[in-house]
């Protein structure tokens, strides 16, 4: 089974059309989008009539083709439009909403899990923010602290005591939907893990999930896919590592640079992985 993930390209239309073209050539069985699909510039609450209008037709298009998209929103996604984009997922046979479920290709041996919950961020959308472990030490914020509702942004007054009382990444691990064959399981985290260089920051800080470590470490799946942290395979050199036998995978992304796409081509039954990067054409 070949598939082609890419993450983090934000809204940004020709990167998801040249996606779609890419696939339409290579005709991989697969299309994985790990997070933060919608678009991050102008208003967030507007949001919603990208998935309406774009990613509608969009998603008609791989339904087409008969090629499997598997989706999920991310940390810059608002969860107030969480339900429309299951429902413009619901549409198409061959188009799956990937957070918090596990999906399997009829004939596959492989199965697929997604969760995009993130350990909290300095950034002040917390929509889809959470402690890491118990123990878990927050960043320095960085201006208010907010969550979206269908009436606008509301202000958390205090963000610190509100994030005690939700479950902790490692919890929702816990609560996951559980793998029936770990050794063909290719888990879709948004979040990076910690301790194996896909989660540095342009300041050269660490910031992955030392919970999903843990868990990847104790379980032991094929592949796990990673987004979230743009720059941390141009600041560490790595765009892919290990943990035991499980391959990680981090392809980065530009936001900084709308005018480059990258993403990632893997053949499960090989493991050949190959980075891309292509430039808009002018």
């Amino acid at each position: 089974m070949k598939l082609l993930y890419v993450t983090d390209i934000h809204g940004i239309e020709w990167k998801h059309n040249e996606i779609f073209h890419i696939a339409s050539s290579l005709k991989p069985d697969v299309v994985i989008n790990g997070g933060d699909i919608l678009p991050f510039k102008g208003n967030l609450l507007h949001q919603d009539k990208f998935i309406t209008g774009f990613l509608d037709e969009y998603f008609s298009r791989f339904e087409s083709k008969k090629i499997y998209y598997l989706g999920q929103l991310g940390n810059d996604d608002l969860r107030i439009f969480d339900d429309l984009f299951q429902k413009t997922c619901d549409k198409y046979s061959y188009v799956v909403n990937m957070a918090q479920t596990k999906f399997e290709i009829e004939g596959s041996k492989y199965e697929f899990i997604g969760m995009n919950w993130v350990s909290d961020l300095p950034f002040g959308l917390k929509d889809r923010a959470r402690k890491d472990t118990t123990d878990f030490e927050h960043p320095k914020q960085i201006g208010k602290q907010y969550l979206s509702t269908p009436n606008g942004f509301k202000k958390v007054e205090d963000w610190f005591s509100y994030v005690e009382n939700l479950p902790t990444i490692e919890d929702e691990l816990r609560n996951l939907v559980k793998s029936s064959n770990m050794s063909n399981t290719i888990y879709i985290f948004h979040n990076p893990p910690a301790n194996i260089d896909l989660d540095v920051t342009h300041a050269g800080q660490k910031v992955g999930s030392k919970a999903e470590y843990a868990f990847l470490k104790k379980k032991q799946p094929k592949l796990s896919l990673h987004g979230h942290i743009h720059e941390s395979p141009d600041v560490s050199g790595k765009w892919y590592s290990q943990i035991g036998n499980t391959i990680c995978i981090q392809p980065g992304q530009f936001r900084q640079d709308e005018d480059s796409l990258i993403y990632v081509l893997i053949d499960l039954e090989t493991m050949n992985l190959e980075r891309k990067m292509i430039k808009k054409d002018k």
